[in-house]
């Protein structure tokens, strides 16, 4: 979630996937937050014939609020910009240390069937917010990777879906490679980018954006965000693997960049930033809370033996 664009050639898919709709969560649920009505949505496309569902978090709570599952989600916590001049503090679920207020969690499931990740302000002007992760608990390399989220408006507000390399304790970033299948910066409604980034390629080298054939403010409503990874090949699209509209290869690099990819495992993550070089501070007509919710997160493999989780 580092920094942003250039524009790549797309080139032809070299795997054909075959696409089906899926109702895999019955029924329709809304909830009401300060954006106004959510609706759920039914599911992302089934996965062609040859993928399997090797990974999933339906968020699919008993409670009004709960943990998000610790089996398969942990926290980064803290402030201090974050290397992006972000203004929030992270809080983990039940925290209390100042400024969080384990009362007004940043994060938790419901049992609307939602992760929530809420960016708050106190009355005394400081924003808290969540970041979670996957990180030791399970990771993953090629497939297909994808969340049904709907954004928060407002200016100030940076929510993203991304995944760093499992190497970035050893090796550190930008070695270990990023993806960042999507952002938004609320003073792009309509817009969500997608980027990659690793060794010689950071900042503004390597990403595209995503503009709604409407203009329509992704805040509005649920949509798909996903990753079609496969060896030196990465590709995003936005609510059917059909719709892709960025496509990276090693070819796509500069001179004497390296290619992260191929490597190792990544983990997955999600948050809400508030603030940041890229986005800029809320303004006046920001509101609080601020929510970011998530319908689930899926990952599809052709072959299972390329996840590794924790083993209860």
């Amino acid at each position: 979630m580092n920094f942003k664009f250039a524009a790549i050639t797309r080139i032809a898919l070299g795997l054909c996937l075959i696409v089906f709709f899926d109702s895999a969560r019955a029924g329709t649920k809304t909830h009401s937050s300060m954006n106004g009505p959510a609706t759920k949505a039914p599911g992302s496309a089934v996965p062609a014939s040859t993928e399997t569902l090797v990974w999933s978090d339906e968020f699919n709570g008993k409670q009004v609020q709960s943990s998000p599952d610790p089996k398969k989600w942990t926290y980064e916590t803290g402030g201090g910009g974050w290397g992006n001049g972000e203004l929030e503090t992270y809080c983990a679920y039940g925290s209390n240390a100042s400024p969080c207020n384990a009362k007004t969690p940043n994060v938790y499931v419901s049992s609307d069937g939602y992760l929530h990740i809420v960016g708050r302000r106190d009355a005394a002007g400081k924003y808290t917010s969540a970041r979670i992760k996957t990180e030791g608990l399970a990771s993953f390399q090629y497939g297909r990777l994808e969340a049904r989220i709907r954004i928060p408006a407002g200016e100030g507000m940076w929510p993203a879906f991304w995944m760093l390399g499992d190497s970035v304790e050893t090796i550190g970033w930008p070695k270990c490679g990023e993806f960042d299948i999507m952002e938004n910066i609320g003073k792009e409604p309509a817009i969500v980018h997608g980027s990659i980034h690793g060794q010689g390629f950071t900042g503004t080298l390597m990403g595209l954006p995503y503009v709604d054939p409407g203009n329509t403010p992704f805040s509005q409503g649920f949509h798909n965000y996903g990753l079609i990874w496969a060896p030196s090949r990465v590709e995003y699209y936005v609510d059917s693997p059909s719709n892709v509209y960025a496509i990276f290869t090693p070819a796509s690099l500069p001179v004497g960049a390296v290619w992260p990819f191929n490597s190792g495992k990544f983990f997955l993550i999600l948050n809400l930033a508030v603030g940041g070089k890229w986005p800029g501070p809320p303004n006046r007509a920001t509101s609080f809370p601020a929510e970011m919710l998530v319908d689930y997160v899926r990952v599809w493999q052709a072959a299972p033996s390329s996840v590794s989780a924790k083993k209860e």
